[in-house]
């Protein structure tokens, strides 16, 4: 058996904070014309991307210290601790903050419950960009789980101590769900933010790959190792029973996965550009699998203004 259809997640790709993001490097290029525009870490977690953006000009670099004082630096999607500020101030950077709206609301949460004496139970991934940030805005009131067995580890806070839970946008909604409940076991007390810290296009992307699996024998992902989003959407599928595998681009699917699979489902991570579902389409028709069709889940139409700093000069 070889595939014989494909079907197409909707939403897929590009939210709005990394397509906001993506343009905010763009328009910096365009307003700096030959002088260089730095970018600290990823501007998203996207390999085609990045790459995509150094060779338009954009410089990659690891921290602020390696920006040449006085030079332009855009700030990733994912935020930034505050320390980061102060030393791009220290060195006359001109800051162009790039980090998600949806992300600047988890920090501007952490900075507030700090402020009215909260301890910080931030649900995350260890090392992931985001997290850093976040419990950057707070860090000796903030500890970090990442599953529910590390929830037997979390400090015994003092009985009447106020406590709230935060997490990271881009996890799984349903294994977020196991450690909110966990927590509540573990201290009844424990508050929520207003709104949960999930974002919408995360949600949304795991919701499509839900109802993909019910109708597909493989889901092919695309996204880079690094995106947490993409890697969570891989695990929603095989947690629904169906094989899926993470690919950067077209290259990197194997024939072996197509083995008794008559119908492949493809999705994105919110870091991926619809050039690559293009280019893997592209590599199923070569093989003769010209049956393609979408599946829509949830619309959306969300998108976010530039920074203030770009916004002034367009």
């Amino acid at each position: 058996m070889a595939p014989t259809r494909l079907i197409l997640a909707a939403p897929r790709g590009y939210c709005a904070g990394v397509d906001r993001a993506v343009e905010t490097v763009e328009r910096a290029l365009d307003q700096a014309g030959s002088a260089p525009v730095y970018v600290r870490k990823e501007i998203v977690h996207n390999l085609h991307v990045v790459s995509e953006l150094s060779k338009r000009g954009a410089v990659f670099v690891h921290e602020t210290d390696d920006v040449p004082e006085g030079a332009t630096v855009v700030f990733s999607a994912h935020g930034v601790a505050p320390s980061v500020h102060v030393s791009a101030a220290a060195r006359s950077l001109r800051v162009i903050d790039a980090t998600c709206p949806l992300v600047t609301k988890v920090h501007s949460e952490a900075k507030g419950f700090a402020a009215r004496g909260y301890r910080i139970v931030l649900v995350g991934h260890t090392g992931h960009e985001e997290v850093e940030g976040t419990m950057g805005e707070a860090p000796d009131v903030t500890v970090l789980v990442g599953t529910v067995a590390e929830v037997a580890g979390l400090p015994d806070y003092p009985a009447g101590t106020p406590l709230v839970y935060l997490t990271q946008t881009t996890l799984s909604v349903d294994e977020t769900r196991e450690i909110i409940a966990a927590l509540r076991q573990r201290y009844p007390e424990i508050v929520a933010p207003a709104k949960e810290d999930i974002c919408y296009a995360t949600s949304n992307r795991q919701a499509a790959v839900k109802a993909l699996a019910r109708t597909v024998d493989l889901v092919l992902v695309i996204g880079s190792r690094n995106s947490s989003n993409s890697n969570r959407l891989v695990e929603v599928a095989r947690d629904a029973g169906v094989p899926s595998h993470l690919i950067e681009d077209e290259s990197a699917i194997e024939e072996g996965w197509l083995a008794e699979v008559a119908t492949v489902g493809i999705t994105s991570g919110a870091s991926a550009p619809e050039s690559l579902v293009r280019r893997v389409v592209e590599w199923f028709a070569v093989r003769g699998v010209n049956d393609v069709e979408e599946l829509h889940v949830v619309h959306e139409d969300v998108a976010f203004k530039l920074p203030r700093e770009l916004r002034r000069a367009t």
